[in-house]
């Protein structure tokens, strides 16, 4: 029970860091001078030598790989640290946060049926009732009926996205009962380094961002901080730590479990944007973030039922 608490609270830590990472990358491409996919691109190269530095030092002869799980290696980068991160920028410039969360948040729903049909797997039928519990939840936290015009090429983003997500954890379910956590990391950033370095080479990058002042806005107008620092952030505490929390929890946790906690990041978003650019919640974003509450406590009780 205590072991399932502890990898239960890093999901929960991995879903915070990543709400809040919101905030300073928005702010970045506020600035006009680094688009999504740039910003992506930084992130996980900075991501990627700061992971490939520490598993140097501390145990190098981890990031050794046979030669069978190499084409698993590539799949886990391209799909759970490329795909993930494009995709879901690129849902969101041609939808609203709010829809493109609904869509990205049906991962879990996907991991079920994957379990269910493909795997050949049990799922307990208080998974099924946690799933559709959370899902109404976040229906009412995004006020979909706000956002009432879909762009077609939008939706196919976020559909790609949360089939991203659904093969980020199922891979990461399966290589992590061969492979340590840091070396993981290390091959799945590298992957996804290599991947936006093709697309985007280098020497083109809009280095300006580095040295522009960036202004809060909301609660906190008035301070500035640096490109450099807001990107440091991004990289170190947006994507680093965040990362290696979910794959801590994911470590002794299934797949569909750990992605129903994942829609506690909506709810710290939300949270975030009141307490820092006075983004205001409704009522009934607040009756879906408890409802949120509800479905992961029945998908996190679904493990008893198994």
């Amino acid at each position: 029970m205590l072991k399932n608490l502890r990898h239960e609270i890093f999901l929960f830590l991995g879903a915070l860091f990543f709400a809040f990472n919101g905030v300073p990358s928005k702010l970045i491409m506020e600035t006009g001078l680094l688009s999504a996919t740039r910003l992506t691109e930084i992130r996980t190269i900075g991501a990627f030598i700061t992971m490939l530095a520490f598993v140097v030092i501390r145990n190098r002869k981890s990031l050794a790989a046979k030669k069978s799980d190499i084409p698993w290696l590539i799949a886990f980068g391209l799909v759970g640290f490329a795909a993930v991160n494009l995709f879901y920028f690129l849902s969101i410039q041609r939808l609203h946060v709010s829809i493109a969360l609904i869509i990205e948040f049906t991962s879990p729903i996907w991991i079920s049926l994957y379990l269910k049909f493909i795997a050949k797997k049990h799922v307990s039928p208080l998974m099924w009732w946690g799933l559709a519990v959370g899902f109404s939840g976040l229906v009412l936290l995004a006020q979909v009926w706000k956002g009432t015009t879909l762009d077609t090429l939008g939706v196919i983003y976020a559909l790609i996205d949360a089939f991203a997500m659904t093969g980020y954890f199922l891979l990461g379910e399966r290589m992590l009962k061969i492979r340590d956590r840091p070396s993981l990391m290390v091959w799945g950033l590298g992957v996804s380094s290599i991947f936006f370095l093709i697309i985007q080479p280098i020497w083109n990058y809009p280095t300006a961002i580095f040295s522009s002042h960036v202004g809060l806005t909301g609660r906190f107008a008035g301070h500035v901080f640096t490109g450099w620092f807001l990107i440091l952030w991004v990289i170190l505490l947006g994507t680093v730590v965040p990362y290696a929390f979910v794959l801590s929890g994911l470590h002794g946790l299934s797949a569909s479990t750990s992605s129903v906690i994942g829609m506690l990041e909506p709810i710290f978003a939300g949270i975030f944007a009141w307490i820092i650019i006075q983004e205001r919640l409704s009522t009934w974003q607040l009756i879906g973030g408890a409802i949120i509450l509800v479905g992961i406590y029945l998908a996190d009780r679904a493990k008893a039922d198994i």
